[in-house]
């Protein structure tokens, strides 16, 4: 916002300076000071001295009244390193999941699009290991929001928010084959599996090589 620098004398002029200009605003200036985009490059509040001084004109006389000072803080803008994304199965425990930002201090609140997943829908701070939870027949996947915040001398300044997933896969699962009872040298029905997830790869084994079936496949 705008500073109105104003005093009781009529006709004064306010001179002011500026003793860091890295937060966006010039080294002096006259009576207001406009409303300017603060600026902070860095991990930690900035601070600038404003000193104002009153000068009164009249006869070619100038007379300056006592300084005085104010500071303008700007905070630095929070953030947040980007997660990884996790894949797993249902029924897993998922990877901790620890926000760090080079900010000291960032709060970060969370949302989760899914809560299927078993996460809730909305938290703060880190995510502990949770288990995973898909009991339908496909891949779900859930999207992480992060926000991180930085809060000083009242002022919250949010930053930009990251997202990461965490797909859950479904158990793999097979229809129960019939067994099979045949007389030596007869050939055996087929078996095709079959399931109610699609996707799903059948890998098998073979107790007794000696029928005449591998031990594997």
């Amino acid at each position: 916002a705008a500073v109105t620098i104003a005093g009781p004398v009529a006709g004064t002029v306010y001179n002011w300076t500026n003793n860091n200009t890295s937060i966006g605003l010039g080294a002096s200036g006259s009576n207001t000071i406009p409303s300017f985009t603060a600026v902070n490059a860095t991990s930690t509040p900035v601070t600038a001295t404003i000193t104002v001084t009153p000068t009164f004109t009249n006869g070619g006389i100038s007379c300056s009244g006592p300084s005085s000072t104010f500071t303008i803080t700007v905070n630095p803008t929070a953030n947040v390193n980007q997660p990884a994304n996790q894949l797993l199965c249902n029924g897993s425990g998922t990877a901790a999941v620890n926000f760090t930002g080079s900010v000291a201090g960032t709060t970060y609140s969370w949302t989760n699009s899914n809560t299927a997943i078993g996460l809730a829908a909305a938290g703060t701070g880190n995510i502990p290991s949770f288990t995973a939870i898909n009991t339908g027949i496909a891949a779900v996947t859930s999207t992480i929001t992060v926000t991180p915040s930085y809060t000083n001398a009242g002022v919250t300044c949010t930053g930009t928010p990251i997202t990461f997933t965490i797909t859950v896969n479904p158990t793999g699962q097979v229809d129960q084959p019939a067994s099979q009872v045949v007389c030596s040298g007869a050939p055996t029905a087929p078996v095709n599996f079959t399931t109610t997830v699609p996707g799903t790869v059948f890998n098998w084994t073979n107790n007794t090589t000696s029928i005449g079936l591998a031990a594997s496949g």
